[in-house]
């Protein structure tokens, strides 16, 4: 069993708390300002719950995720979408794909983040999006051991050739945005 495949029921995933804690409209709200994001692949899509979101907002919106179960429940919301079972490693889309690459609280439990971001950034044509959980100990979310650094996201982004990083402090959460 893969330890990165999500396993704790679909329906906490959409739960109203956790809705209102990731804060999933003002996320998206702020991916979209002032980029003419046309197209997002999220990686880890989950259950599709940002990508409901962007495709409410008439952007056209495909999912991955590692865990089949959560492709077929994400296909159940979003019918019209497209969905495929992947590794973030490898992901199945042809080079500049889509404007916009999205990581839902899915970046920190991937295998080789160097990888996954070079990866993300030959499928963006724009711009990255990161959201992940602050770097402090907090009662939700993984341990800080698990979490990403403004510091280390800034350096990998650079190292891959990023020439921007927003860093959009949130609730309890941060938003980064990667620009080429």
């Amino acid at each position: 069993m893969n330890d990165r495949v999500y396993n704790n029921g679909i329906d906490r995933l959409r739960s109203p708390e956790r809705v209102e804690r990731l804060e999933v409209e003002r996320v998206v709200d702020l991916c979209l300002i002032d980029e003419n994001i046309k197209s997002v692949l999220d990686v880890g899509t989950g259950s599709g719950l940002f990508e409901e979101s962007f495709h409410n907002k008439n952007i056209k919106a495909a999912g991955v995720d590692l865990n089949p179960e959560m492709i077929e429940a994400a296909i159940k919301y979003l019918p019209n979408c497209e969905f495929k079972v992947s590794h973030a490693e490898e992901i199945p889309f042809e080079d500049k794909s889509f404007d916009m690459v999205f990581f839902g609280l899915v970046f920190h439990e991937v295998n080789d983040f160097k990888k996954v971001l070079e990866e993300s950034n030959r499928i963006a044509n724009k711009t990255v999006a990161i959201l992940e959980w602050d770097y402090k100990e907090e009662e939700s979310g993984p341990p800080l051991a698990h979490r990403l650094s403004e510091i280390f996201i800034r350096q990998l982004s650079k190292d891959i050739g990023f020439t921007r990083l927003e860093v959009i402090l949130l609730k309890s959460l941060v938003l980064y945005k990667l620009y080429k």
